[in-house]
């Protein structure tokens, strides 16, 4: 017996002035599909999933949703004139036995019911639009960035929600493990054309990349046969002009077919310049502790970072993990401890609260009035990376046409502000990257270039994200705020963390914390005096040994880099792992060791 769908739409065509955003579309949603909705920012993936919802109609088409079947839609911006708390707003609707249903998704997603609308934040206000639609439970879940503004906990709880509900729904999102984890099947948008793909995200890159390779090769084929008509119709047409008038307009029709394809948007021209090299050491803090009142945000919290490294800071929503960065920033005192910054630095920042957006101001204006930039007022040019550049051609780099440059920043969508923070924060030089959440709004191609620049970048990266995947894919140490205090380092990305947190918690902290004095090479070393002839010879070995560990732990770090590995192959990744902290934990005692036999030698 077929299905009866829970929404179809027939025939959906869709312009706001330009190219179409939807012509002619068919789509069905059956129960139980888990479907992932995909596209570049801008390409009308809300926009289709608000037609879906009844919130923007159609110029044209239909969309019949069956009898006793309810969609739900997770408002970006909800609307809550009326309410007094984000629980009323998201118990409104329900019956009085079931306010329990908001309270439980209230504690998944940690917002808090009874917070006052006026005084909520907008993350707190997209929180109580989810739980609303947890608590409803439609047969159809539409879902738009569900994971924004969600710590990895949250994310987890919406995770496994999802995955024991019997409801279907629609996911937009730019979390790749999020994707993955919960979907069977794709909808990409691209160029005004929906096609759907019966697999989940975890295909959907391979699935893309074979469509735009069949894609290219009919647009050369067509560029061929257009050359070689174009160069007939110069050379032999006029002998032969009344009887092959046919071939003259075959050619301008495929040249016309050429003029109506769609070019592919391309990806953001992002770039990063690294300034002078800073000095190796980068940050040193020893013994950090904070407070507040009697919530403590870390106690006795010691790293040092090297040039290079890519340390990404995780933990839930009001653990303190912007505090501690800006504590090894030098922007905030700790309570106790001591933080000493490297030489040379020239820090760049990414807010993850956009507040370094002027909403009124125009994009034009946000590029040129910023002081950093060596410019200000409303010139016509940008120095970026020390090179002028007009701003217009600046914002193209950026995706931006040139109708936007005018535009004020409150027009943006949340993924179109993320580019014009990168496109400021790319604009200068630096060798130190501070990037608070880079991922939000931003689509799966922009986050690959994003990616793939900080693999290339030769400054230190500090890093706070909920993206479990970009964690993994760019983190080279991982900070864990773990509560009550504690902050542990993690060799590794968020898989690594995973694996390492269990019976080893602790060890890799020990072994990230950098010691104060480093071993001279060994051909410098001379036995010293006050030394057992064991000790003198101990003392002369150690160098050695700390410098084969250190080359291991290397190696083994390199292979754990591969994104991969852990899915691919997960037993080599738990052997690497261990392999991994037992030889910080020898690394360590044999730079203690050394430390005590070099007092002793010393006294």
């Amino acid at each position: 017996m077929a299905r009866i769908p829970l929404l179809q739409m027939s025939g959906i065509s869709l312009t706001f002035g330009g190219d179409p955003v939807f012509a002619d579309l068919d789509l069905v949603v059956q129960p139980g599909d888990r479907v992932a909705l995909v596209g570049r920012n801008g390409s009308g993936k809300s926009t289709l999933m608000k037609v879906m919802a009844g919130l923007v109609e159609a110029d044209q088409g239909s969309i019949v949703i069956p009898p006793g079947k309810s969609v739900g839609y997770m408002e970006q911006d909800p609307k809550m004139e009326g309410f007094a708390t984000l629980g009323d707003f998201a118990a409104s609707g329900l019956e009085p036995g079931e306010l329990y249903k908001v309270e439980r998704a209230g504690e998944g997603l940690k917002f808090d019911p009874a917070r006052p609308v006026e005084t909520a934040s907008g993350g707190e206000r997209r929180r109580a639009a989810l739980a609303k639609l947890m608590a409803e439970a439609p047969d159809l879940m539409l879902l738009d960035e569900p994971t924004n503004h969600l710590d990895i906990e949250a994310i987890t709880w919406l995770e496994d929600e999802l995955k024991s509900t019997r409801a279907a729904f629609v996911l937009i999102s730019h979390d790749r493990a999020f994707l993955r984890a919960l979907t069977r099947a794709t909808l990409w948008v691209d160029r005004g054309q929906v096609r759907r793909q019966d697999k989940g995200f975890e295909d959907f890159e391979a699935w893309r990349d074979k469509i735009w390779d069949e894609e290219d090769q009919q647009r050369h084929k067509l560029n061929r046969l257009i050359k070689s008509e174009s160069r007939w119709a110069v050379e032999g047409i006029s002998a032969r002009r009344k009887r092959n008038m046919g071939r003259v307009r075959a050619l301008q029709d495929l040249k016309a077919e050429r003029a109506s394809q769609i070019k592919r948007q391309g990806t953001a021209e992002l770039a990063l310049e690294s300034g002078p090299k800073s000095g190796r050491k980068v940050i040193e803090a020893e013994g950090l502790s904070k407070a507040f009142g009697d919530k403590p945000i870390v106690r006795d919290f010691s790293i040092k970072v090297q040039r290079g490294d890519r340390v990404a800071f995780v933990g839930p929503n009001g653990a303190g993990k912007t505090t501690l960065l800006k504590m090894l920033l030098g922007m905030e005192q700790p309570d106790t401890g001591s933080v000493q910054l490297g030489t040379n630095l020239e820090i760049a920042l990414f807010d993850q609260t956009r507040d370094q957006l002027d909403g009124d101001a125009s994009l034009w204006e946000n590029l040129t009035s910023d002081p950093l930039l060596g410019i200000s007022g409303k010139a016509d040019q940008v120095m970026v990376r020390g090179q002028p550049k007009h701003v217009v051609g600046y914002l193209k780099e950026f995706l931006f046409d040139e109708a936007q440059a005018r535009a004020p920043v409150r027009s943006l969508s949340g993924g179109e502000k993320a580019r014009l923070l990168l496109a400021r924060l790319m604009a200068r030089s630096s060798n130190l990257l501070v990037l608070d959440e880079p991922t939000n709004d931003l689509d799966v191609e922009t986050l690959d270039l994003l990616q793939e620049l900080l693999d290339n970048y030769d400054g230190t990266v500090l890093l706070v994200s909920h993206d479990r995947d970009f964690l993994d894919r760019v983190a080279t140490t991982t900070i864990a705020m773990e509560g009550g205090g504690r902050a542990t380092a993690y060799a590794g990305g968020w898989s690594d963390y995973l694996s390492q947190r269990g019976p080893v918690a602790g060890a890799a902290e020990k072994a990230e914390k950098v010691k104060t004095t480093k071993p001279k090479p060994k051909q410098e070393q001379a036995p010293k005096e006050g030394l057992s002839f064991k000790e003198k010879h101990r003392l002369e070995a150690l160098p050695g040994e700390i410098e084969r560990l250190e080359a291991e732990i290397a190696k083994l770090q390199e292979l754990m880099a591969d994104p991969e590995l852990f899915t691919r192959e997960p037993v080599k990744f738990k052997k690497a792992t261990e392999a991994l902290v037992e030889r910080q934990e020898k690394l360590s005692a044999a730079e203690e060791e050394w430390l005590e036999l070099e007092d002793k030698a010393a006294g």
